[in-house]
């Protein structure tokens, strides 16, 4: 046997990858549900709502030795209003940013002309990119492989995955690749920690949701919510106080509802979600206020983390 030294075995193990995926797609892909699925947590609103995502919102996956960080963009249409331009704009900066584009197209839907449009831009884009079908627990195999076939034609994806959002199907072996496709290199954010969002603004996205679901009929997407006070009260809890914001004096009494009802119920939905979320017990208070200028409003935007297109 030798007696030069031997060297140690490597006890680092493999190499840590970190890095930034952008769910781009159409109002109502599924990006959002999808965000949560990966992520595990709750970090983007869920609506039936178009165009509920307004703003970059990232969520933090650990898979292995990978950090994988979720951009759920804003979904990409036909910009009409000044806030549609910001959003769309949003999208598309999140995805240029990114190290991998994964385009979410909703299997039921196919190829509409907005997935089509946003195929269109892609073939520009010279990035890492995959094709995600979504809802597929709802269409035909064969549907789902002329899809597939015909988005590819236009754009070369690395690779397609076919998902249920939902219910989870297809989720795993979409992580795996999406963890061994980021860059190697430290963490970026913290191991405990599931989104690069203030809670403030996370707590206000959460009534919002609770706002949609209740009224999405009835309500349009402009309207806001602003958290304002956040308190610790005595009993270890929370008081948060939230503003909802709409466009019109007839919004405001359909927020409120009949004798308070329906603003009862919005709070009492999202103080509990909030509650389980903080993990101790939130007292909150929503107030409905007319504010016809804020889409036309620089501040609210970058409180939304909007550029505000001139």
């Amino acid at each position: 046997m030798s007696d030069e030294p031997q060297p140690a075995e490597d006890e680092t193990g493999p190499p840590t990858r970190a890095g930034f995926v952008a769910l781009i797609g159409a109002p109502n892909a599924g990006k959002s549900t999808l965000l949560n699925r990966l992520v595990g947590s709750k970090v983007s609103i869920v609506t039936h709502k178009v165009q509920t995502t307004r703003t970059l919102v990232r969520g933090i996956a650990i898979h292995g030795q990978a950090q994988i960080v979720f951009v759920d963009t804003p979904g990409i249409f036909a910009p009409r209003r000044r806030l549609d331009r910001a959003m769309v704009s949003a999208a598309w900066s999140g995805a240029g940013d990114a190290d991998l584009v994964a385009l979410l197209v909703d299997a039921r839907k196919g190829l509409t002309e907005e997935v089509t449009a946003i195929l269109d831009s892609l073939v520009e884009r010279k990035m890492p990119r995959v094709l995600i079908l979504n809802k597929i627990d709802t269409v035909k195999r064969d549907t789902l492989l002329a899809l597939a076939a015909a988005a590819n034609e236009t754009v070369a994806f690395d690779l397609t995955f076919m998902v249920s959002a939902l219910n989870g199907d297809g989720t795993a072996d979409l992580i795996d690749f999406l963890a061994d496709a980021m860059p190697q290199g430290p963490w970026l954010y913290p191991e405990d920690q599931s989104a690069d969002l203030p809670m403030r603004w996370l707590a206000a996205e959460i009534t919002r949701e609770k706002l949609m679901i209740r009224l999405h009929e009835e309500l349009p997407y402009q309207t806001t919510v602003e958290t304002g006070d956040w308190k610790e009260t005595k009993d270890g809890g929370l008081r948060i106080e939230q503003t909802i914001f709409v466009v019109r004096e007839s919004q405001r009494k359909i927020v409120l509802g009949k004798g308070g009802e329906t603003i009862k119920a919005i709070s009492m939905a999202a103080r509990k979600e909030l509650s389980a979320m903080l993990e101790r017990p939130v007292h909150l208070f929503l107030f409905v206020k007319v504010r016809s200028n804020w889409a036309d409003d620089p501040e609210r935007y970058r409180e939304m983390g909007l550029e505000f297109p001139r």
